[in-house]
């Protein structure tokens, strides 16, 4: 007589089974909800090539699935970050880095572009909260190796440029300019805002 434990699937085969439908779901959904943000449970799951209950089992609700996957992207901007090499690069190359981490950060998740993204839900691990501090530190080293002006608060102008590439990103998801155009001027305004070699 067979043991029915000897046929059941293995605990770690299910939690990778799991893993991979989760990690599916997600992509389906970045980019789904990019293209369409009112696209509906079934939409991901058809291209996730999930079934919808599975979407349910992991998801109980699109705001839970939204929610994880503002949590995902807001880890994965802070790895671009890290990787971003801001505490070591030439402050304007640093500068130019952080900028770029940005865009790249939102063409790989669109769905914030959206004019809808005001009723996205904010992660534990936001952005706006652990993003600043980092541009902060940046400009503050420009201004100390004499590559950016010292006449202005740093923490001024690390606001003053993430109010910068906001409006960059509504000009995109406005029409009014290109990403490519948006990221150029993006990173010449904060170049000159912080007194650095303009690089036009």
């Amino acid at each position: 007589m067979v043991d029915p434990h000897d046929t059941a699937t293995p605990p770690r085969r299910r939690r990778s089974d799991a893993r991979r439908s989760i990690d599916a779901i997600l992509n389906a959904a970045r980019g789904v909800l990019g293209e369409r943000p009112d696209a509906s449970m079934e939409d991901i799951a058809v291209t996730a090539g999930v079934t919808r209950q599975t979407v349910y089992a992991h998801f109980p609700s699109r705001d839970a699935l939204v929610a994880a996957l503002v949590e995902a992207a807001a880890a994965e901007f802070a790895a671009m970050l890290d990787d971003a090499g801001l505490d070591t690069a030439p402050p304007a190359d640093a500068l130019a880095q952080f900028l770029g981490a940005g865009w790249r950060f939102l063409d790989r998740y669109p769905m914030l572009l959206n004019a809808t993204a005001a009723r996205i839900p904010r992660p534990d691990n936001d952005p706006h909260d652990f993003a600043p501090p980092r541009l902060e530190r940046l400009i503050q080293r420009g201004q100390h190796a004499g590559d950016f002006d010292p006449s202005l608060p740093a923490a001024w102008l690390a606001a003053v440029i993430f109010g910068l590439q906001h409006t960059a990103v509504a000009q995109v998801a406005t029409g009014r300019l290109t990403a490519h155009e948006a990221e150029a001027l993006c990173l010449e305004s904060a170049l000159r805002l912080c007194g650095g070699e303009a690089r036009c």
